[in-house]
């Protein structure tokens, strides 16, 4: 099967700082994000939560729900404390047709804080990855089951963040568990995302497209920023607008049968860059690379 092309509406509106696109209504991405192209949106936080409900906005603009996050807290809680927590995004998912969870450990993370600068995340305590491997193998397997299987979401600001984390999430824990890659989030860790790719290709079941601009990444690095500031003095662009080898991730994607959905998730302030603009000009970008890679 082929891939899909999707996009989150962070283009548009954003969770993290609120304050960002606060005015634009579901009705305005929706109808963007498919005049840009896209097959399917991932959930925000303007999308209503009952499948009854979300389903017919949906199917009037001729999208799918391709997936949406959820914030783990298996280091404080329980498997059974998360399985019951899950629920209703679970089922959301489940009754329209989305078949991966993208989903982040949350606990003491600091991205969504504007203060405190990004490296300064936390950091995830190692004697505990083999007890936390299985709880989130055990909690996936339980997600699978309902026919949604999870994503981890490495993100910035969080106990996953660099591609040794990602190396010991994926050591410590079962096919299950699959892997989101996303690309703009491990080039800020200082990772190489073709590397990361190679390595843990036959775990990766959604990706994350977002592209860096270096400068600002360099910049902000040097000036110690939170992630939000990092994002509003424009770190994140869509792809094929910074430095990212895209053929090069494509080609290890294609190379080892990936089918899922090509997501642009690139945050920017919408004031700064108009998000029609921007997600036409990630949706043809991504297009092109997929194309040329045969993923499409």
């Amino acid at each position: 099967m082929a891939v899909q092309l999707g996009i989150n509406p962070l283009t548009w509106t954003n969770d993290d700082l609120p304050t960002l696109g606060a005015e634009t209504p579901l009705e305005t991405c929706l109808t963007e994000g498919k005049q840009a192209g896209f097959a399917g949106f991932e959930l925000g936080n303007k999308f209503p939560r009952e499948a009854s409900v979300l389903g017919p906005i949906l199917a009037g603009h001729d999208l799918q729900l391709v997936s949406g996050w959820y914030s783990l807290e298996l280091l404080t809680r329980s498997v059974e404390e998360e399985i019951e927590a899950v629920q209703g995004h679970l089922t959301l998912l489940r009754e329209l047709g989305a078949t991966v969870m993208v989903a982040c450990e949350v606990t003491d993370c600091i991205h969504g804080a504007q203060d405190t600068p990004v490296h300064l995340r936390p950091q995830f305590p190692a004697e505990r990855w083999e007890e936390y491997g299985r709880k989130l193998t055990e909690f996936a397997r339980y997600t699978q089951s309902q026919g949604v299987q999870i994503a981890y979401h490495h993100h910035m600001g969080t106990v996953i963040e660099t591609a040794a984390d990602v190396d010991n999430l994926m050591q410590h824990t079962g096919p299950e568990v699959g892997l989101l890659l996303d690309t703009g989030h491990l080039t800020y860790a200082g990772a190489d995302p073709v590397a990361v790719a190679k390595r843990w290709a036959d775990r990766i079941n959604h990706v994350h497209c977002k592209d860096i601009r270096p400068d600002v990444l360099a910049d902000v690095k040097n000036r110690k920023l939170s992630f939000l500031d990092s994002v509003l003095n424009g770190v994140y662009t869509v792809p094929g607008d910074g430095c990212i080898d895209y053929p090069a991730v494509f080609k290890v994607l294609k190379e080892h049968n990936y089918s899922g959905w090509l997501v642009v998730e690139a945050e920017q302030d919408p004031a700064v860059a108009n998000p029609l603009t921007y997600a036409t000009l990630g949706y043809n970008n991504l297009h092109q690379f997929a194309k040329d890679a045969g993923l499409l």
